[in-house]
């Protein structure tokens, strides 16, 4: 019963590691561009939207989908940005150990 006890307090201490390392994330930002930087998209550690910014010129009125598919393109490149961050993070925590399941 020792060892459960111990593999629980590990258990713990890597829970309180994760709790950190949300918080550290929610404080970190990529910023990306699309379309040569006329949309440009910064997102937060945890995947939210912090600011978009639109070049006047790639707005007209008669291909709105053009500037659609630029920032959903700028949209999944942040999400992909967030992803490797996130990435970075968890191998510090897990000292580059693969560990299925946190990400």
């Amino acid at each position: 019963m020792k060892d459960f006890g111990k593999l629980l307090k590990q258990a713990q201490q890597v829970q309180a590691k994760l709790a950190e390392m949300q918080a550290r994330l929610a404080d970190k930002t990529v910023e990306v561009t699309a379309g040569g930087g006329m949309i440009t998209v910064v997102m937060n550690g945890r995947h939210e939207v912090v600011s978009i910014k639109i070049d006047p010129e790639v707005v007209n009125p008669s291909d709105t989908e053009m500037l659609e598919d630029l920032i959903i393109a700028a949209l999944n490149e942040g999400r992909t940005k967030v992803d490797e961050l996130i990435k970075a993070e968890m191998s510090s925590l897990t000292g580059g150990l693969p560990i299925p399941g946190l990400f």
